[in-house]
């Protein structure tokens, strides 16, 4: 939505995934052949919607504003293995444990090609504690690069 002719807002709804993995291992001195080998994934998927401030200036962009984000789902996969064997391999539904609603900051840029091409680069700071009990200080995070095309 054009302001004049250098500045617009832009909301938009976008899909995305966020997570993290944590891995370790145990050992034992001289008999390193039976390391345990433990990985645990979390993988959120989200609806992020981000409303932005955008410069525009002879195709060079920068923006930033507000995003609220939605937890459609996050699922938690953990592994163990030794001697090259799979012991554990789980996936459990852990959406429950996340807080649905994170409203966040973003802000990149970009540039717009005149073929209607652009790329970007944005990163995203989250407010809300993702925990749903408050328990632990973690926040979403992220880096985002895309390309896109305009109609």
């Amino acid at each position: 939505m054009p302001l004049d002719n250098m500045i617009s807002i832009e909301p938009g709804i976008y899909y995305s995934q966020k997570g993290y993995e944590l891995k370790g291992g145990i050992s034992v001195k001289g008999a390193e052949f039976l390391n345990a080998n433990a990985k645990a994934q979390l993988q959120s998927n989200y609806l992020d919607m981000p409303v932005l401030l955008k410069a525009n200036i002879n195709g060079f962009q920068i923006f930033a504003g507000p995003q609220f984000s939605y937890l459609l789902n996050a699922d938690l996969k953990t592994t163990a293995g030794v001697l090259g064997y799979d012991i554990l391999n789980n996936t459990l539904d852990a959406t429950a444990q996340f807080n649905r609603w994170d409203m966040g900051v973003t802000g990149g840029i970009g540039y717009k090609f005149s073929n209607g091409m652009h790329i970007t680069a944005a990163y995203d700071h989250g407010l809300s504690k993702v925990d749903a009990n408050k328990n632990i200080s973690s926040y979403n995070n992220t880096i985002k690069i895309g390309i896109g095309i305009n109609f």
